[in-house]
């Protein structure tokens, strides 16, 4: 879809608004004018897209037509601005020094300026032809009768019978007890999920088994299109308003009955909090002592949680497969009196296999279902129903999924597409997805927000997971996301939009239409022999952006040493652990890739990233951490470097006083290289990781005033052996996340930690009565994790000590591979009040716990 790369465009001018090149009284002010002017044009194309696509979902070919020119058109215009950023900010280091009184600069400078005007003038052409052909064809009205409101099916089904609610008996109790609580004040009930599972039956189910204990009822449904007049005109008419009455000073009439009713009212699929300010100010006050209850469903948790707080929100979750199966076959025996008696066990487990691929969402499993129903009851049959499950439910819940999609605002939609790149079912790490956006300009910060792009970044995945488009898989010891994934079924839509709006491309659609493998912006490749033929069809890839490769083919290296990707800003290569691996030659070519700033090899990789590295001046993310492959010193050099991950650096940089300040996580650091000035060049690093530390660095370390940098948050030691030095890391106030390893000292006693520690990390640590007694005053510690820690007493007392000290905020205590530990003991009810979590893996069963922690083990 065009507004995606209008999108990307418009995002790549807040870049160049900002250089001072452009600047009144600069070098190429000249060409401010022209640059406006394109930002202004891509923002007025950008807002009439919108009303086109409508219109093009309604089947206009002319609205299609000119939706791919536009495309087309904003995809050259970005590929214009790529190419021309970085001769900018080149050019931008010779204003005012030496070079610009070079005769050798000048003409260059003047060269490409000169090239890239020429280019704005052809683009004003075809923006000109666009707009004729807009004209000429008569395609101006494009959102047609702006007073209309499509019909949407989904209101139908809001009235219609009863149907089939399956495997929800829990969260039907549970919230017909919260409903039904003459205890509980006033207050609302949001059912929230993602799409397809079954929250508007769930809610009508509850209304209606509780509708007759309320003085008065009614429910609506809200949608996108909606409007406030006529919402609150349907419930007038439901709760018994009189006709006189709804006609004049509806919301005042409306009101009044409210206050002195006890109701219920159903508001189903909301979608935004702006619907719902306007609807309070008619519905009665939330401390009413009426009793009467608002039910509410939506996609978006956060407007759950803005209409009912915390405590309202039920999230639903797919079906588990016992229950996805039992809804399957009431609905294929819905217009049949039989059962399952006469089936074949073949036929049987085809059935079980369809509903194992609708991924427990009930939409999809009634919609399979109802087409099976179609179909022949026999294997043939449903064998050939089984080999395109993935194509079939896409296409019969598309309309249901994607307007999850259309709801998104333009930054979100490239964001959400860009988990397409990963395979079905992949838990992606919330650090890569964040840095992949990043580097392609899709998150960016605008002039005057002193917000770091990480932070929006986290700000864009926490808004798609609120609106149940992704799924947490795990989050990090302060609720941060730390990994995530995507349902089957959402991935499936991810994939269909990307293709259609070029902004992604599989195995299968980049091959066929030359024009069409020449735009490839986005791919990914699952073998070497499928990237080859696609090399040997686009030779140049000269719009590619992203490439991923998840393959254990090596020949992907040497296909890259022949290509010219010109634009490339994410590469990503994953290649399985292999033990007899050899070394990888990584092309020299890697250092064209001017405009790259994303890079991650990871897997059985091994060699040297090759010195040309140093050339590609943007790049943002190096991450080898998880491959055997080495960086060089001249990496160092990087300055847009914001985050460098590795096992280990070997080379230190070649001048400590010129470091990458942009640099916020640097992981693993040898001990060799580190030095004090380094507080003073990484003024912004986040996260920090050292190994063989030394007496040396601990007392660097250990000064009373801290050596480090105050936005230092994660701090890892991997230490080299004995040691007699007092680790002292009290002062640095804003570590929240310590990893101590191999630590060995004389006395457990001789450790301060950091005050405001969240989590801490022991592992091949002595653990003893005085190194608890310090744990347990730790004011903040929420998580610690021991592994493969020494208890010499054989015995570990969490109970509260004499002076009171008792871990006052510890939720998760988890012991792993402990050696010599016997029991742990805890004396009284008042130690670790808030914990909720025991985990204790790779012990012996022998282990004793205490009753209160025996409860809590999982």
């Amino acid at each position: 879809m065009a507004d995606i790369l209008l999108t990307a465009v418009i995002n790549k001018f807040v870049e160049i608004a900002g250089n001072l090149l452009f600047q009144e009284g600069a070098s190429l002010y000249w060409l401010k004018e022209d640059i406006d002017w394109l930002q202004r044009e891509m923002r007025h194309i950008r807002a009439y897209i919108d009303d086109a696509n409508t219109k093009a979902t309604r089947g206009d070919l002319r609205v299609k037509n000119l939706i791919k020119d536009i495309q087309e058109l904003a995809g050259d215009v970005e590929d214009l601005l790529d190419e021309f950023l970085p001769k900018i900010q080149q050019s931008n280091k010779c204003e005012g020094t030496i070079c610009c009184l070079k005769t050798t600069c000048i003409p260059s400078r003047a060269s490409f300026a000169n090239e890239f005007a020429i280019e704005i003038e052809k683009i004003k052409k075809r923006v000109a032809d666009i707009d004729r052909v807009r004209t000429t064809y008569n395609i101006i009205d494009t959102s047609n009768n702006n007073d209309c409101i499509p019909f949407d099916r989904r209101r139908l089904f809001l009235y219609i019978d009863e149907t089939e609610v399956v495997g929800l008996d829990d969260d039907f109790n549970m919230l017909q007890a919260k409903l039904l609580d003459q205890d509980s004040p006033y207050g609302a009930v949001s059912i929230v999920g993602m799409p397809g599972l079954g929250k508007t039956t769930l809610a009508k189910k509850l209304y209606r088994h509780i509708r007759d204990q309320f003085e008065c009822s009614g429910l609506v449904y809200i949608s996108q299109q909606t409007r406030v007049g006529e919402i609150l005109l349907d419930i007038a008419k439901q709760v018994g308003l009189p006709e006189g009455e709804r006609k004049d000073n509806l919301e005042s009439n409306l009101r009044s009955l409210l206050k002195i009713k006890r109701y219920v009212i159903l508001l189903d699929d909301i979608w935004d909090i702006e619907i719902w300010d306007d609807l309070k100010l008619v519905l009665p006050e939330c401390d009413s002592k009426m009793g009467s209850r608002i039910i509410i469903t939506s996609r978006n948790s956060d407007v759950g949680r803005y209409i009912g707080r915390d405590s309202s929100l039920h999230v639903l979750q797919p079906l588990d497969s016992e229950s996805s199966f039992e809804l399957f076959t009431k609905k294929i025996c819905n217009f049949d009196n039989d059962d399952w008696a006469n089936t074949s066990p073949d036929l049987v487990n085809i059935g079980r296999n369809i509903v194992g691929r609708c991924g427990g969402i009930p939409l999809a499993i009634v919609v399979t279902a109802g087409m099976l129903r179609a179909r022949e009851r026999t294997e043939h049959a449903w064998s050939r129903v089984l080999e395109s499950m993935s194509h079939i439910i896409q296409d019969k819940c598309a309309k249901v999924l994607a307007l999850s999609y259309n709801d998104l605002s333009y930054t979100l939609r490239p964001c959400f597409l860009y988990f397409d790149l990963y395979p079905e079912d992949h838990e992606i790490l919330a650090f890569d997805l964040k840095n992949m956006w990043i580097a392609e300009k899709l998150i960016v910060v605008n002039n005057g927000n002193r917000r770091e792009a990480e932070d929006l970044a986290e700000d864009v995945l926490n808004d798609l997971v609120s609106r149940n488009l992704i799924q947490v898989a795990k989050r990090t010891y302060d609720g941060r996301i730390s990994s995530c994934r995507i349902h089957d079924l959402l991935h499936s839509l991810c994939v269909d939009l990307a293709k259609e709006s070029n902004f992604f491309h599989t195995k299968h659609n980049a091959f066929g239409d030359p024009n069409n493998v020449a735009r490839v912006r986005r791919i990914t490749f699952y073998f070497g022999n499928v990237m080859n033929a696609f090399i040997c069809s686009n030779p140049k890839p000269k719009k590619l952006r992203a490439l991923f490769c998840f393959t254990k083919d090596l020949c992907i290296l040497s296909l890259m040493a022949h290509i010219g990707f010109k634009f490339l800003q994410v590469l990503v290569i994953v290649m399985p652990q292999n033990e007899n691996q050899q070394l990888t030659t990584i092309p020299i070519k890697i250092g064209d890739m001017s405009c790259l700033r994303y890079l991650r090899l990871e897997g059985g990789i091994s060699g040297e990233l090759p010195s040309s590295i140093v050339k590609v001046k943007h790049l943002e993310t190096l991450d080898v951490r998880k491959s055997s492959v080495t960086i060089p010193s001249g990496v160092w050099k990087s300055k847009q470097l914001r985050h460098l991950r590795d096992r280990g650096f070997r080379h230190a940089p070649s001048n400590m006083y010129s470091l990458p300040n942009n640099l916020q996580t640097l992981m693993w650091m040898h001990d060799k290289f580190f030095r004090p000035i380094f507080s003073h060049q990484l003024i912004n690093l986040r996260k920090l990781g050292i190994i063989v530390v030394s007496n040396s660095t601990i007392r660097i370390l250990s000064v009373s005033s801290p050596m480090m940098p105050n936005t230092l948050e994660v701090l890892k030691l991997r230490l080299a052996g004995l040691t007699s030095e007092q680790i002292n890391l009290s002062s640095y106030q804003n570590i929240v996340k310590l990893h101590l390893c191999e630590l060995q000292i004389d006395s457990t006693d001789s450790v301060a930690f950091p005050p405001n520690l969240v989590k801490l990390t022991l592992v091949d640590h002595p653990v003893d009565r005085q190194l608890l007694a310090v744990l347990k005053k730790l004011p903040k510690l929420r998580i610690l994790k021991m592994d493969h820690c020494k208890y010499n007493e054989a015995k570990m007392d969490l109970s509260c000590d004499a002076n009171g000290d008792s871990f006052p905020q510890l939720e998760i205590l988890h012991i792993q591979h402990p050696f010599l530990l016997s029991k742990v003991i805890c004396k009284d009810d008042v130690s670790m009040s808030k914990l909720k979590k025991v985990l204790i893996t790779g012990a012996s069963p022998g282990i004793r716990l205490p009753e209160r922690l025996a409860k809590l083990r999982i």
